[in-house]
């Protein structure tokens, strides 16, 4: 098993991996990273914890749309920006991103 180490919010973070799998868990993290700076943005450093929850519900919230959007045999939409305008924004991009990690997912 590899380790790797990955900044999010400005904070390093050690996480364990499959051989072979650390630029992926590099790349995965730098994205989470887009994700808990741009929650942050938005409502100020409330702290490490609330951030990754409040960006992990967001992810959640966008892999259950993509899942529905695929079970309904719908296209699943391209990720927008990153740094959306409004809290609808935030959301939307946070749900194309989910949509995302679960093709990965889908991959292995």
């Amino acid at each position: 098993m590899a380790t790797v180490t990955v900044d999010v919010n400005g904070r390093p973070y050690s996480v364990g991996c499959a051989d072979g799998q650390e630029e992926r868990v590099r790349i995965l993290a730098k994205e989470f990273d887009a994700h808990v700076r741009s929650v942050a943005e938005d409502v100020g450093q409330v702290g490490d914890l609330k951030l990754f929850l409040m960006a992990s519900l967001l992810l959640a919230d966008q892999l259950h749309e993509a899942r529905m959007a695929a079970q309904n045999g719908e296209p699943v939409p391209a990720p927008p920006a990153l740094h959306p305008a409004s809290p609808d924004g935030v959301a939307e991009a946070l749900n194309a991103v989910a949509a995302r990690i679960e093709k990965i997912v889908q991959g292995i």
